[in-house]
């Protein structure tokens, strides 16, 4: 068996506070306005631009900064309260009515707002000069959608399959943090191992922040390691790493036993394996020759309906297009959107539920280790009493069922 190997000086139990209970990580969050994220490179401008440019640009930067704004928010977890009204015969409307605060719908504006211009422009034009109108027949549009409808059904697909892969890892790495934490607090000296709950606690909160743009870690682990352990892991190039790290020096600093160490080690390839996940999602997009087909294919189909619905439609070509763009858009910023599956995820609440399970587990496991200490006690007194649950509360009424 090899040697285990040096401490390393960075790993410190939390100050001194006689308390059980782990340390508290999640603040509340704050209630004023969140501050806004750094600015993208993209949204500077340049006091040279054209003008026009930056009119026609103007749009476009709007719906994005709404977007990326939005993708920030907080998911929560569903409740029961939050199911009954998922499935309430009232969603209809309340989604209708929620339809301009949508970030899918406002980052659709500017795309749908061009092609419905566009569709206006070929009817004026074909109105004022109805001898050179521009026609077509429908023909082709009858043959390419099939082939339209696959595409769009096998990229939401794919960009689904996606995000169920990001849940199933981050599921396997909360179960795997709340085994290994359980194996901990049954260890029998539960103050030497407050600092490894939090060192198992803190990973997923650091895998969040690795995989999430704009998280805070430093505010994050503030209140679950302490000050040099947090330097150890503000300086370290991936952090989730480091964390696996302090949690693998503390188990051989640790006196467990033999076999209980290997068992818990083994619960560490559950947090490797989810690293490796999630780097694989967020680096590796669905090929993006398909993502550029699928756009490619409904820019052309919306700047050529106008013309081909014209003699059938006339001036309806206008709400047509309106109709069409927003539908078939809407469907390819879906799955462009649960392509990157981790903001979509309520990581923060799932984080937090894990702290929280974890601490109610250690309350419940001092009361019940309390309340047997207490039948032992009686059991030792020599009364011929037994309890109500059948526990023998002396030796010679044990002896007498044995």
């Amino acid at each position: 068996m090899a040697a285990p190997p040096r401490p390393i000086p960075s790993i410190h139990r939390q100050p001194a506070k006689p308390s059980n209970h782990v340390a508290r990580c999640f603040p509340d969050p704050p209630k004023g306005p969140s501050a806004p994220g750094p600015a993208s490179s993209t949204s500077t401008t340049n006091t040279n631009t054209n003008p026009l440019l930056s009119l026609l640009s103007a749009v476009p930067d709007w719906a994005d900064a709404v977007s990326e704004r939005r993708i920030r928010d907080r998911r929560p977890l569903y409740t029961h309260a939050d199911w009954r009204e998922h499935r309430s015969s009232r969603r209809h409307l309340r989604h209708l009515l929620s339809s301009l605060t949508s970030r899918v719908i406002l980052s659709l504006a500017p795309p749908v707002s061009a092609f419905t211009a566009f569709a206006a422009a070929i009817a004026t034009y074909n109105t004022l000069l109805p001898a050179y109108a521009l026609t077509a027949s429908s023909l082709p549009y009858q043959l390419t959608a099939p082939a339209l409808a696959l595409l769009l059904v096998f990229r939401t697909e794919a960009s689904y399959a996606r995000f169920d892969e990001g849940r199933k890892a981050w599921m396997r790495v909360i179960a795997a943090a709340a085994d290994l934490a359980g194996m901990a607090m049954r260890h029998h000296n539960p103050p030497a191992t407050r600092a490894l709950l939090n060192y198992i606690l803190a990973f997923p909160l650091a895998l969040k922040c690795h995989i999430i743009c704009h998280s805070d870690i430093k505010r994050d682990l503030q209140g679950l390691l302490s000050e040099d352990d947090l330097n150890v892991v503000l300086r370290s190039k991936h952090r989730p790493r480091c964390i696996i790290e302090f949690i693998s020096q503390s188990l051989y600093m640790l006196d467990f036993d033999e076999n209980k160490r290997n068992i818990m080690e083994s619960k560490l390839s559950c947090f490797l394996e989810g690293i490796s996940v999630c780097e694989q999602l967020i680096g590796i997009p669905i090929p993006l020759s398909y993502t550029r087909l699928t756009s490619r294919f409904l820019v052309l189909w919306h700047l050529t309906l106008p013309v081909i619905l014209w003699d059938e439609c006339k001036w309806i070509v206008v709400p047509a297009t309106f109709i069409s763009a927003a539908s078939l858009f809407c469907i390819e910023e879906v799955g462009v959107l649960i392509e990157e599956p981790f903001p979509m995820l309520a990581l923060d609440e799932l984080c937090k539920q894990l702290h929280d399970s974890t601490q109610d587990v250690m309350s419940v496991q001092n009361l019940v280790h309390n309340r047997l200490a207490a039948k032992t006690k009686d059991q030792d007194s020599g009364s011929m009493r037994c309890s109500d649950n059948g526990w023998p509360s002396s030796k010679s009424e044990q002896a007498k069922i044995d």
